[in-house]
């Protein structure tokens, strides 16, 4: 898949099926819409191609207004959303910086400037409450009429409901808070996953206890929607998923940075790795089930103690065959 960052930087080498969002996550009802765009793309000769954003909308305008925490918890990071959206068959990806100038665009100069000229879409697939342009003025009557205008078609798709829930980034993040594994796994159609290159750490963990060792994944956005302590497995060390029990969080006993890091020890490691060689490997972590949230303790004893009670819940969960059970269900993708 075609990467490239900003409108201005690159025009459109072919014309384009196009659809625009952020797609945290890339949920089933992503899915469902890539799949049509796709299809649509394949008939009509076009480059399927998704339009995103970063910073994510509701990051810069939460900003702007002084309320930082009023930006939505990331679900996924840049890598895995771009993993998905390949998976998915999407050719191109263009991620535009939202920022001043862009939240300024009124509809029109929008779907001129950036659509027509910066992405020569012919043919424009968007959800049932897509809005676009200074305060979102635009909607879908103004885009079809616009497109009219300028020479693309433009549909839309209604809601994607599972189990009569309505599938979308903000029903993940709440099933992630809740801790319900097994509800994201549903809304996503996989289960919930951070992947990344492992990084050298404190190298802490080798020195607690009986020694834990774990691998650093960096995620890069200061609210994660998953936090703390889950069993997982991992993969792409070698050739079957490795047990584990991980952290995402800030690790508040040991760092004060606020910095968000994924922590994973595994619960077997193979020998033929050595103690060394996972370092700039890339790797997979799938957080299966959630144990407890991420916590400060008093000190190191106390934090050794609760490490070693997740192992061991980590072990039981494995060895009541929950693992087993998942793979044995249909995966229910699109």
């Amino acid at each position: 898949m075609h990467i490239v960052r900003g409108i201005g930087s690159q025009r459109s080498a072919s014309p384009t099926a196009l659809t625009i969002g952020n797609f945290d996550g890339v949920h089933r009802g992503h899915q469902a819409m890539l799949a049509l765009l796709r299809s649509e793309a394949e008939h009509r000769g076009l480059t399927p191609t998704v339009l995103s954003f970063e910073p994510h909308p509701r990051d810069f305008f939460a900003a702007r207004s002084g309320q930082p925490d009023q930006a939505p918890s990331r679900i996924a990071t840049l890598r895995d959303k771009v993993s998905e959206l390949q998976r998915c068959g999407m050719q191109r990806l263009m991620v535009a910086r939202f920022d001043a100038a862009m939240a300024a665009l009124a509809p029109r100069d929008f779907v001129r400037q950036v659509l027509v000229e910066g992405l020569g879409a012919r043919y424009v697939l968007v959800g049932d409450d897509f809005r676009f342009g200074a305060r979102r003025q635009g909607d879908y009557a103004s885009l079809d009429a616009l497109g009219a205008e300028f020479g693309f078609d433009v549909a839309r798709m209604m809601s994607y409901e599972v189990h009569g829930l309505r599938v979308s980034s903000s029903s993940v993040r709440a099933a992630l808070a809740a801790g319900d594994m097994e509800l994201t796994r549903t809304l996503l159609g996989r289960p919930y996953s951070v992947s990344g290159h492992v990084l050298h750490g404190q190298k802490l963990g080798r020195r607690l206890g009986p020694g834990y060792p774990t691998l650093n994944l960096r995620f890069p956005h200061p609210r994660p929607a998953a936090r703390g302590i889950h069993v997982a497995q991992v993969h792409g060390l070698t050739d079957t998923p490795l047990p584990a029990v991980a952290s995402l969080g800030s690790r508040p006993t040991v760092d004060d940075s606020g910095r968000m890091l994924l922590e994973v020890h595994c619960l077997h490691w193979p020998q033929a790795l050595g103690p060394e060689g996972a370092y700039a490997k890339l790797v997979r972590v799938e957080l299966l089930h959630k144990l407890r949230e991420e916590t400060r303790f008093e000190g190191l004893d106390a934090l050794t103690a609760a490490i070693e009670a997740d192992v061991q819940a980590a072990r039981a969960w494995f060895a009541a065959g929950h693992a087993a059970q998942r793979r044995q269900t249909t995966r229910d993708r699109i």
